[in-house]
């Protein structure tokens, strides 16, 4: 229906065109035939791509060759096909599916599968075997109401009662011709039924009686356990099987494309529910949905815009609209594809429900820490190594989420090198770290005490000078035995080189770098531990349930190649923990549920981020594998420090301040000093600490304090030489500032 505005604009036009002749039309005529053969002849590049190819336009040929400026510009030739790679292109970049399932590549998963199966199997059949003399007495209690249902129902089969209604329904219509023709019908197939039944019973009295005086016993008993136990089974109740199941299997609902349509429109996306309003599906599958380990995988592609982040923050939606618990919902983005390619994975049952396959470390077995050893799960029950050398690693968590036994089972993995010397620290004292700190760490302290301060300072101090020790010799050895200057496992296995493992794990680490003393130090060390640490076979873990800039120094927490990220509470945190722009990204731990123990994102081993659920590990069964790794360690002879009951010596230079000491030797006469010489007269004064420091390490060291190194200028030989150095009154300053925050505190 047209406006009446419209109408009226259009009688207006007529009208003034009749009443002058010679005004512009605003139109002129074209030769079709003449415009084609020009257009192909020439093709007009500035054509608009939505213009039909099939009519032509004399007003976009004079805006072409008059080059106005205002004229349309065509972006797309017309007759041009569709850009891209050619046949053996596509097929280049074509991304090929395994052959082989993955599960059947993998050995332990293949016995891990095939454990699985023996075990349902056996106990399904050890259930049924111990309970079979009480389902043959509750079959042989319901054999008379079995042989009563078999009677009946046999009476009822000879006499027709299934045609019974058919025929009074005749009679209530009063229609004596039907009546009399199902009458009939009846008659003939009682008399026929009835000699059935007859035979039957002659035959079965006649098979009856032959067995009972030609067949042996046991056939007769059989037979008539056979007969008992099939009277028995029509005679059970509906609501009394007699056989009950030995295993609850899940009954989880089988994936369909409708089920994931319906439920990605109910998270109220609107370019999905647009798409789907207009009869489309809003969700471009890229491959069939499948079953992969032991849930269902469906792949493709969210309308323009929408990204895989817009589904994972509606994750409960996500669930709601699968009808499944939230622990079974996980929706990943694809690694190394555009941000709108989803992969949803629905698992049968809740992940953290999920009985996870045993740790082959359990009970047995060795590691070696250059090689990947199991320490978790994921969603498909898949086992997740991880590779303890050349890292540095952080875990992040709130609180009772399982972030202290995952350090705890990390240090356990280490615990069963026996060429690894562990540092364990327990800042938060309560000794979850006691099983392999008291079992075979060469340092350990649990507390929060002035003295457990002390005590992990001066070993992080032994530890940095184990470094800088480390990267000399490995500078010194020749390049055919250490090609890529680091360690190795054939170097670690070497005791006269002293290159074997240290690991460090600190929980609640917050607690270092917040102490109001020795913050700063304990700052500097651990980031140059993080940087330097893993090429000399030196591995540092940090735990904190408070991952924020303060509590994890961004110089750790961005060199840190691991990380795993429990349940969080923000996207800082998040950030802080799996690196810069992970949230944006949609890796997302702040989408794990309070029930999700263990469960955590890890980034390592050359992979993305991957949901994983870390082995569960108590205190008592961690007692128990740390005990194992003491006596392998008491046999190779590695055993030492703290858990000897050895400890580490006292020295003066043990609570070193270095602050007090660069005044103790740079005189108040002495305003700005050259660095080497402020190092080399520390050397002097504390060998053991400061023996091998050059300019670098001093800069170094000042940093965490908030001194600068500046340009130091001295007239030598008559000439003016600029070197690094330090300013005195800044060391000062340093120093009435740190015992004036001390002394508020």
């Amino acid at each position: 229906m047209n406006h009446p505005d419209d109408d009226n604009e259009l009688f207006n036009r007529l009208e003034a065109e009749m009443a002058d002749p010679t005004a512009p039309s605003g139109g002129e005529v074209v030769d079709l035939d003449k415009a084609r053969s020009a257009r192909s002849e020439s093709p007009d590049p500035t054509a608009r791509p939505d213009t039909n190819p099939s009519a032509d336009s004399a007003l976009d040929r004079s805006a072409v060759e008059s080059a106005d400026p205002t004229a349309p510009v065509m972006v797309d030739h017309p007759t041009a096909k569709a850009a891209g790679p050619g046949y053996l292109g596509r097929l280049q970049g074509a991304r090929r599916r395994s052959v082989v399932p993955i599960w059947l590549k993998s050995l332990a998963e293949l016995r891990t599968a095939s454990a699985w199966v023996a075990r349902h199997y056996a106990h399904s059949v050890g259930y049924h075997a111990l309970r079979s003399p009480v389902y043959a007495a509750r079959l042989t209690f319901q054999a008379p109401s079995g042989a009563a249902k078999f009677v009946g129902a046999t009476m009822r089969w000879v006499a027709d009662r299934e045609g019974e209604p058919v025929r009074l329904a005749a009679v209530r219509r009063e229609d004596a011709a039907e009546y009399l023709k199902l009458s009939r019908q009846r008659d003939g197939r009682v008399r026929l039924r009835t000699l059935v039944a007859v035979l039957a019973m002659f035959i079965g009295l006649g098979s009856a009686l032959a067995i009972y005086v030609l067949a042996p016993g046991w056939l007769q008993a059989v037979s008539v356990g056979a007969v008992t136990l099939a009277l028995g089974g029509a005679g059970r109740k509906a609501d009394a099987p007699v056989i009950h199941k030995a295993v609850e299997l899940p009954t989880a609902v089988k994936l369909t494309s409708d089920i994931v349509l319906r439920a990605l429109g109910a998270l109220g996306i609107p370019a999905i529910n647009q798409a789907q309003g207009k009869g489309r599906d809003g969700f471009a599958f890229t491959a069939p949905i499948t079953r992969d380990g032991p849930g269902w995988r469906a792949e493709g592609d969210l309308p323009y815009g929408v990204t895989v982040t817009d589904v994972m923050d509606r994750r409960e939606r996500l669930a709601s609209g699968l009808r499944r618990p939230l622990g079974c919902v996980w929706p990943e983005a694809v690694p190394d594809e555009h941000t709108g390619r989803l992969v949803l994975w629905v698992g049968d049952q809740d992940m953290s429900k999920t009985k996870a396959p045993a740790w082959p470390l359990a009970k047995a077995g060795a590691v070696d820490l250059f090689k990947p050893a199991a320490f978790a799960t994921d969603q498909r029950g898949r086992w997740v190594d991880i590779t303890l050398m050349y890292i540095a690693g952080v875990i992040g968590a709130i609180p009772r989420m399982g972030k202290t036994f995952l350090l705890r089972l990390l240090m356990l993995i280490a615990a069963l090198d026996p060429r690894a010397e562990l540092h364990t620290y327990d800042m938060k004292g309560t000794g979850d770290l006691d099983p392999v700190g008291d079992a075979v760490a060469y340092r350990h302290r649990a507390g929060e005490d002035e003295e457990d301060f002390e005590y992990a300072l001066a070993d992080m101090r032994e530890v940095r000078g184990e470094l800088r020790r480390r990267a000399k010799v490995i500078r010194s050895l020749p390049r055919d035995i250490c090609p890529e200057s680091k360690v190795t496992s054939e170097l670690a296995d070497k005791p006269s080189l002293g290159l074997h493992p240290i690991v460090i794990g600190v929980d609640e680490c917050q607690k270092w770098f917040e102490h109001p003393k020795y913050g700063a130090e304990f700052e500097e060390i651990c980031t140059d531990l993080v940087k330097r640490g893993p090429a000399t076979g030196i591995v540092l873990l940090l735990a904190t349930q408070r991952p924020d800039a303060k509590s994890l120094p961004t110089g750790i927490s961005a060199n840190a190649s691991a990380r795993w990220c429990l349940k969080v509470m923000g996207q800082l945190e998040n950030d802080m923990v799996l690196g810069t722009s992970s949230y944006k990204r949609g890796v997302r731990a702040t989408m794990f549920s309070w029930a999700d123990k263990g469960i955590c994102y890890f980034v390592g081993e050359g992979a993305d981020a991957r949901i994983v659920r870390s082995v569960f590990v108590d205190a008592v069964e961690a007692e128990r594998i740390a005990l194992r790794a003491r006596a392998v360690r008491e046999k190779a002879g590695t055993l030492a420090g703290y858990a000897l009951g050895q400890e580490p010596e006292t020295s003066v230079s043990a609570g070193y301040d270095l602050l007090a000491d660069i005044l103790a030797v740079v005189p108040a006469k002495e305003l700005k000093v050259w660095s080497e010489t402020v190092v080399s007269r520390l050397a002097e004064l504390r060998p053991d600490v400061y023996e091998g420091w050059d300019p670098d390490a001093l800069a170094a060291a000042l940093k965490p304090h908030g001194i600068a190194t500046i340009q130091v200028g001295r007239r030598v030989d008559g000439k003016v030489v600029n070197r690094r150095g330090i300013e005195r009154a800044h060391i000062t300053a340093a120093i009435a500032e740190r015992d004036g925050k001390r002394d508020a505190g």
